[in-house]
C-alpha cells in the first residue's frame, strides 16, 4: 500500500518537512555527481557497525562522541539513500505524514524529534548488526518515529492508499491506526527473520532502523508535543461530522408557523 494524503488538513505551512525533502533530494543530487567517487562517499559519510563495535570492544566508547569519523555519520547518513525508488518512498511518507506531526510540535520541536528519531534508529540497527561493514544510509528511521508520533496523535485518521493489482490501480481509505500498525508489523517480522542472517541488510533493507524510530517516536512524542494543544484529529473529524449531520438533517421548514 502506497500512502497519497491523509485526512487531517495541518493549520500551519511545513517548512520543516519542505526543507527536509529539499535537503534530501540535493544530497541524493550531489552523489549522482561524484560518479566513481560515490562508493568513497558513502564509506566516509554512511554508518558502518562496525567501526562503532570496533570502538566499544576496544573500551573507546567515548572515541564515537569526540572523532568526527564516527559522529560525524550519525547526522549525514540520514540525509543519504541509495536510488531514486530507495529517496521517493521516503519523502512520499514524510511529506503525507510529516506536516502533522510538525503542526503538533511546532517546527523547531519538530526538528529536534526528527533528529533524535533517526539517531535512535541508527543506534537500533548497530545494535541488532554489530559486526556488520555494510554501510547504512536513509532517512527512513527518521521518518518512522514520524509514523510513531502520527499513531499517537492521530489515531482516527484515515489515509488515501494506491494499491497496485496486477495491471490495475485501486484507490482506497484505510484508518491511520490499521496502515501504521500494519506498517509497524511487516517490519517487525522482517527484522526479527533477518536476526537469523549475516546482516539485516542482506537484503537491503535496514529492519532494525525502522522499528527502533517508530518505537523511538511513540515514546517521544508525548515529549516533544505542544501542551495544551487542541487535538486536530478529534476536532476535524468532529466538526465534519457536525456539518454532514446539520445537513442532513435540516428541516428547511423547521422555521415555518405549524398549520392551526
Amino acid at each position: 500500500m502506497i500512502p497519497i494524503r491523509d485526512s487531517i488538513p495541518s493549520r500551519t505551512y511545513p517548512f520543516v518537512t519542505v526543507a527536509l525533502i529539499v535537503v534530501n533530494a540535493v544530497v541524493f543530487l550531489y552523489e549522482l555527481s561524484l560518479g566513481t567517487q560515490l562508493e568513497e562517499f558513502i564509506r566516509t559519510f554512511a554508518v558502518v557497525p562496525m567501526r562503532y563495535s570496533a570502538a566499544v570492544q576496544a573500551g573507546q566508547t567515548t572515541a564515537i562522541f569526540i572523532y568526527p569519523q564516527l559522529w560525524v555519520p550519525l547526522l549525514t547518513s540520514m540525509f543519504m539513500h541509495g536510488g531514486w525508488l530507495h529517496l521517493i518512498g521516503n519523502m512520499l511518507y514524510l511529506w503525507v505524514f510529516g506536516d502533522n506531526v510538525e503542526d503538533r510540535m511546532g517546527h523547531f520541536r519538530y526538528l529536534l524529534f526528527y533528529l533524535l528519531c533517526g539517531l535512535a534508529a541508527t543506534a537500533a540497527h548497530i545494535l541488532t548488526n554489530s559486526d556488520s561493514p555494510i554501510p547504512s544510509l536513509g532517512a527512513s528511521g527518521a521518518i518512522a518515529g514520524v509514523l510513531g508520533a502520527y499513531l499517537i496523535l492521530y489515531p482516527r485518521a484515515r489515509v488515501l492508499v494506491l494499491l497496485p493489482v496486477f495491471i490495475f490501480l485501486q484507490f482506497f481509505e484505510v484508518p491511520a491506526l490499521l496502515f501504521l500498525l500494519f506498517w509497524f508489523l511487516q517490519q517487525f517480522v522482517a527484522g526479527a527473520l533477518s536476526l537469523g542472517v549475516e546482516s539485516a541488510q542482506s537484503s537491503g533493507v535496514a529492519w532494525w532502523a525502522h522499528i527502533g524510530g517508530f518505537v523511538a517516536g511513540v515514546l517521544m512524542v508525548f515529549i516533544f508535543k505542544k501542551p495544551n494543544h487542541r487535538h486536530a484529529d478529534r476536532d476535524v473529524i468532529w466538526d465534519r461530522w457536525q456539518n454532514n449531520r446539520r445537513y442532513i438533517y435540516h428541516d428547511p421548514y423547521q422555521d415555518r408557523n405549524r398549520w392551526p
